[in-house]
């Protein structure tokens, strides 16, 4: 014992003088406490489960709410705290969910908010600073709030009351912004460019602009105010969505909702979905998927939209997923899986997804048709030796074409096939066209069943082929009549049956696009690009006429709504810097048969969009239309006779003033040398020069 305290005195004097005689007060370093629980929300209109389902609950919305962002959590708290009611022995249908900051907490309340939780379940988010201001609201006797008073909106189809049933297109040039009317016979009239808003000195647009698919809006792009929706005869203002640098939209095809896009990489929130009556942001998506490769030189998978508007889809990395509107929740909770796919398209009348798959391991490449929602594969097709696959609907969905672009086993040499599918037919029947050249380009033509194609010997040839091929072939039937007066006699009638059969091919020329015309019949071989001719070939592929014409380092082919107006462009992004072919900016308009009728040409020229018109008549309406079309050739001449009188009067009129005027002082004239008729005589002694 007296070693050990011997041993304790040594080491007290080697550290003698070591310690101070200050007497120790510690103070703990907390971080400062928060107050403010502005990274905390209230999830409401959850389900109310027993005790023995608490724990499952609190998980499944633990993964929830951690898909929007990091959780303040530690080791004994998961970031949400599901409140239990002991006497019922239940939740009471509201949760906590505290996240790392409240701007991941803000970014929960606006996507989770009218979630679909489950089939009865619709989510509501508040944020907690509010929920507490709801708590402290006095209970008073409720009154009734007074209705705003209706404000009629502008009528979106005002413009289809046009009398003369003109065309409308808007440009981009300069710093203007303009839309015209246009009838394919007289010049283009001005119809608004934005002079109200220069009178308010500000711009009704600073980047590019769109119409929604029907024509009900236009879409002007401001950046640093987002996108602004005009309608109306008037171009009224009818809404108005936060975009900061937006850089694209694209609206769903029955106009009900609204993408923005600002293409940046390092925002979570670069895409956004908007209900356009409302003005509601549905949901918020980064430019890239989860797990999808984020490269240079890989553009970012586009978001598309179903015919009807019911669903969302875009690809990632090995699967798509769709969301439904208008919850925007993922379909069924999970993707489609699609292993290794590299394209999808949605068919353009009918719920069904369309994609391709390469090679993967020992399963051959193939292309997939899915119906959706139910996601049952109505059609596959294993493809082998592919390199590339490109798919070309028909645009009433009628028919879906895969460019299927295949090697040898010593992958030295590519050829091409193309596999189309019969999407009406019972069964999806696939026919198969083995082309020997290379293909180019492919077409369909709209109201009908033919379609052409741009191919070569070799992909970079100068000259090339065009041929057009019909998916349904009209045959010869005789028969023999058994009743009636031509007993025994033979008849004649024309069969269409659905077999490929090719048309003709023309041969030697200089294109490298096609354009059908919306009406169908009439096509534009194009040139286009820096290094084209420019050259315009205007081909009825009934009647074989062929019109060429030319319009230099011509880049862009829009055909009206209608198929009576081609318009040809040189434009320029309205980003970067000195553009090489700014002195042939502008825009011609054809006639549908090759015929210019109009030019103009700007110092900057960005943009040229005709404005969408829906199709109203049916296939067989449109037919009796053209059948009856003689009918109505009166009616079309005076009308046009009429509306050439009243444009020569308008011309004239000017010239018909003055003539009046001149008239008028001739009568004048006349009356007062009439009035001086007897003093005249009088003067000259009783002679009347007159007589």
């Amino acid at each position: 014992m007296s070693s050990i305290e011997d041993q304790l005195a040594e080491e007290a004097a080697e550290l003698d003088g070591y310690f101070s005689d200050t007497p120790l007060d510690p103070q703990p370093r907390y971080p400062p406490l928060n107050k403010s629980f502005d990274s905390a929300i209230v999830i409401t209109n959850l389900p109310k489960v027993p005790e023995a389902k608490l724990e499952k609950l609190t998980n499944v919305v633990v993964r929830l709410v951690s898909r929007i962002g990091d959780l303040a959590s530690s080791d004994d708290f998961s970031g949400v705290m599901m409140p239990f009611d002991q006497s019922t022995g239940t939740t009471l249908g509201f949760c906590f969910a505290e996240y790392a900051s409240p701007e991941t907490a803000k970014h929960a309340i606006v996507t989770l908010d009218g979630h679909k939780f489950d089939k009865n379940h619709f989510l509501s988010v508040t944020a907690y600073p509010r929920a507490q201001k709801l708590q402290d609201l006095e209970e008073t006797e409720f009154v009734e709030p007074k209705p705003a008073p209706f404000v009629e909106k502008p009528n979106a189809m005002s413009w289809l009351e046009d009398p003369s049933q003109r065309d409308q297109y808007v440009i981009r040039q300069g710093k203007e912004t303009e839309v015209y009317w246009f009838d394919a016979k007289n010049d283009p009239v001005i119809d608004y460019d934005g002079s109200r808003e220069k009178e308010a000195g500000v711009s009704w647009c600073e980047y590019y602009c769109h119409w929604s698919p029907k024509g009900s809006y236009l879409a002007t792009l401001v950046p640093a105010r987002g996108v602004i929706l005009w309608s109306g005869a008037n171009y009224e203002k009818t809404g108005r969505f936060v975009a900061p640098d937006v850089k694209t939209v694209l609206f769903s095809p029955e106009e009900n909702y609204l993408i923005t896009n600002n293409m940046r990489r390092d925002d979570e929130a670069a895409i956004k979905v908007y209900h356009i009556q409302s003005g509601k942001l549905l949901r918020t998506f980064p430019l890239y998927p989860k797990g999808f490769p984020m490269d240079e030189d890989i553009p970012p998978p586009p978001f598309q939209w179903s015919h009807d508007d019911n669903y969302l889809a875009r690809m990632g990395k090995d699967l798509v997923s769709i969301y439904a509107t208008p919850s925007m929740g993922l379909l069924d909770k999970k993707s489609l899986l699609v292993e290794g796919i590299h394209e999808f398209q949605w068919s353009p009348k009918a719920n069904i997804l369309a994609c391709w798959a390469p090679e993967q391991t020992n399963s051959p490449a193939h292309v997939d048709l899915i119906e959706i929602p139910t996601r049952n594969k109505l059609r596959q097709k294993n493809l082998f030796n592919v390199t590339k696959c490109n798919m070309v609907w028909h645009p009433d969905g009628d028919y879906l074409a895969v460019k299927v672009t295949r090697h040898t086993k010593s992958k030295k040499t590519l050829y091409n096939n193309i596999e189309l599918f019969r999407m009406r037919d019972q069964g999806i029947p696939v026919e198969m066209l083995d082309i020997k050249d290379a293909v180019m380009a492919l077409a369909f033509e709209p109201r009908g069943s033919r379609f052409a194609m741009i191919h070569a010997e070799n992909p970079s040839a100068a000259k090339v082929n065009v041929s057009f091929y019909d998916m349904m072939k009209k045959t010869e039937v005789i028969s023999v009549a058994k009743k009636g007066a031509k007993k025994g006699q033979q008849q004649k009638a024309i069969q269409v049956v659905p077999e490929l059969n090719l048309i003709e091919t023309l041969q030697g020329k200089q294109c490298n696009v096609l354009f059908w015309s919306p009406a169908g019949t009439n096509i534009i071989m194009a040139s286009l690009g820096d290094s084209a001719s420019g050259t315009l070939e205007f081909y009825d592929v009934s009647t074989k006429s062929l019109v060429v014409k030319e319009h230099y380092r011509a880049n862009q082919v829009l055909w009206d709504p209608s198929g009576r107006t081609l318009a040809t462009c040189v434009s320029q992004p309205v980003e970067g810097g000195h553009f090489k072919f700014a002195m042939d900016n502008g825009y011609i308009l054809w006639s549908f048969q090759g015929r210019q009728i109009y030019q103009q040409s700007f110092e900057t020229f960005y943009q040229f969009v005709w404005r969408p018109r829906e199709m109203l008549l049916s296939k067989s309406q449109v037919n009796k239309v053209r059948k009856d079309l003689k009918k109505y050739e009166k009616e079309f001449d005076k009308a046009d006779k009429a509306r050439e009188r009243a444009l020569y009067l308008e011309e004239t009129k000017g010239k018909r003033a003055e003539r009046k005027k001149y008239r008028d002082l001739r009568a004048e004239l006349r009356e007062l040398r009439k009035e001086q008729r007897p003093r005249r005589v009088e003067l000259q002694d009783g002679y009347d020069s007159d007589d």
